[in-house]
């Protein structure tokens, strides 16, 4: 379900009629809270949340057993391009690691809560889709390198 501007409300709504807003949450699924000072947040009914992590818990099982039970993945190797159309850039190798890696994730995301994950994975292999779609940027990234580029930032 996604929320337009029709569907938001600003944080000084929320605090100052909170019924109106939790109301409005509940009929429409949930409402988006804009805050001028912090990221917006969603309000949503506690059954509805409930229902979405139960939803996603089913699809990544889903997944899990198809893997299972064919190891190279085709069913979900064929419609990869269908959802992520980049793909297209990545070896037939890749391609599979990356539909492990995406169910595996999904699976963490539904059984361990934890979202991030999936976003990353995601994201990484776009970028090596997208290294690899220039053929300049590509032979670059393959090039050796020596020497010494520094220390390494690491995010916490």
């Amino acid at each position: 379900m996604s929320t337009s501007h029709a569907d938001a409300v600003t944080f000084s709504d929320l605090s100052r009629n909170p019924r109106a807003v939790a109301e409005r949450a509940a009929r429409l699924g949930r409402v988006r809270v804009t805050h001028r000072d912090a990221p917006d947040f969603y309000l949503t009914a506690a059954d509805r949340e409930e229902e979405r992590e139960r939803t996603l818990a089913t699809a990544s099982r889903l997944f899990l057993a198809l893997i299972k039970h064919d190891p190279t993945a085709r069913a979900l190797v064929i419609a990869m391009p269908e959802v992520f159309p980049w793909v297209r850039h990545l070896s037939s190798d890749e391609l599979r690691a990356f539909t492990l890696e995406l169910v595996e994730a999904l699976s963490d995301a539904a059984e361990l809560e934890v979202d991030a994950t999936l976003q990353e994975v995601i994201a990484g292999w776009r970028a090596t889709a997208r290294i690899k779609a220039d053929p300049a940027r590509y032979a670059e990234a393959r090039r050796p390198t020596s020497g010494d580029f520094g220390p390494v930032q690491v995010s916490p």
